[in-house]
């Protein structure tokens, strides 16, 4: 990848000056959230870590920046027409609701398959939304069917000048707020965002590294750059920037402007949601998490820089989080299940128990079994989840039943 283009190379489509507009553009609609530090995540990581809160924005993603500065360059005939895209994330909240505040119709397709909380936030910004389709191809070929149809304008999530130079006010916040910034980490899923800061980056008066992250689940970008063809697909904890082709636009960008480009587990996404939510109160997604989960993954590639990230978006399932946050608690030792071998016998649970009792061990539940168990008749297994305080607490509970007799072994998560 290269570092500034070459005086020769062409042009690219995105500017400094067209996000400093966009910044003047939209700067009284949007929130200004803060870039903060980090001291335990710092600590954790080896680098010193600035965090940008695009959580906080009020649809709680930075997408609303390009959105509205797309909306806000649209001429009255576009304007009085209304705009269409293809969403079922954040762009498509983003987009709805600064178009509702300007007075701009707006139609929103989905995949017939888009959660209801989704349908239902969107609705609520003011959107029409139409469900086509079971994919996010077959809905994008129906909103430019409507699109040609209704002479609506489309707004693409990524691939567009005015997105780009309105995600790209991000970076503009954040050296203002801390010009010591020498790296820059960016989650990379169409790559507007990615697209939009490094060309804030690359005009600095300073060196600022800028590299991107993926889910290795989704390596588009990574393939496109690096003309590798890693598998693109699965279920991936960051839905937001699960993209199997990246824009063209923002590939000619990323190719120009950003350094390198790296690939985050999803066992390391989990972590950086649970982090982020235990070390600094915020919920952030699978996406928003992808820059701390670089961090984490590759503590190497970053160890003694001024790095600032973007917590990009805040929509997550409640539900999932709270499996995040359980998977969590249960690879740091906090919460077990055990798998314990007893004898069918008047008292053999109150026996387990009392250790787990003596131990200072919680039981949170209790799973009994009888039938379905390769044991002799007069055999069971019972599964006891437990809450300790650290890992060390749970070797100390394991001494101490195989101490009195008993086998027992831990059900381990994937």
């Amino acid at each position: 990848m290269a570092t500034n283009p070459a005086p020769s190379a062409p042009a690219l489509p995105v500017t400094l000056a067209d996000v400093e507009a966009a910044h003047q553009r939209i700067a009284p609609s949007i929130v200004r959230t803060p870039t903060l530090h980090s001291r335990t995540l710092s600590q954790l990581t080896g680098a010193e870590v600035y965090l940008k809160f695009e959580n906080l924005q009020f649809t709680a993603a930075y997408k609303e920046r390009g959105a509205l500065n797309t909306l806000m360059q649209l001429d009255d005939a576009a304007r009085a027409k209304g705009v269409i895209a293809a969403s079922a994330g954040n762009h498509a909240q983003g987009l709805a609701y600064h178009a509702t505040r300007l007075g701009i119709p707006s139609t929103i397709v989905m995949p017939r398959n888009t959660p209801t909380v989704k349908i239902t936030q969107t609705e609520g910004h003011g959107a029409t939304v139409i469900l086509e389709g079971e994919t996010f191809d077959a809905a994008y070929a129906h909103a430019r069917k409507l699109e040609a149809s209704n002479g609506y304008s489309f707004v693409h999530p990524f691939d567009d000048a005015r997105i780009i130079a309105g995600q790209g006010t991000v970076a503009v916040e954040m050296l203002a707020d801390i010009p010591s910034i020498d790296m820059l980490v960016v989650p990379i899923g169409g790559g507007g965002l990615i697209s939009g800061m490094a060309t804030v980056a690359r005009a600095a008066d300073h060196p600022i590294e800028v590299v991107g992250v993926e889910a290795e689940l989704f390596p588009s970008m990574y393939n496109r750059i690096n003309g590798t063809d890693y598998p693109c697909g699965g279920d991936t904890l960051a839905e937001g920037i699960a993209v199997k082709e990246p824009g063209g636009i923002t590939a000619r960008m990323v190719e120009a402007l950003v350094d390198d480009i790296v690939l985050v587990g999803e066992r390391s996404l989990e972590e950086a949601v649970s982090l982020l939510l235990q070390i600094e109160k915020t919920v952030v997604e699978g996406a928003g998490a992808a820059g701390l989960a670089a961090l984490l993954s590759h503590p190497e590639r970053f160890k003694g820089r001024t790095v600032g990230t973007v917590l990009c978006g805040g929509n997550i399932d409640t539900r999932l989080l709270a499996n995040v946050l359980l998977r969590d608690l249960a690879r740091s030792g906090r919460l077990a299940r055990l798998r314990v071998r007893l004898q069918d016998r008047p008292g053999a649970l109150f026996n387990v128990a009392k250790i787990f009792h003596e131990q200072g061990v919680n039981i949170i539940e209790v799973y009994h079994q009888r039938v379905f168990t390769t044991l002799p008749a007069k055999g069971l297994i019972t599964d006891i989840e437990c809450e300790t305080r650290d890992a060390a607490h749970l070797d100390r509970l394991m001494v101490a039943l195989k101490a009195s007799g008993f086998e027992a072994s831990l059900v381990e998560l994937a």
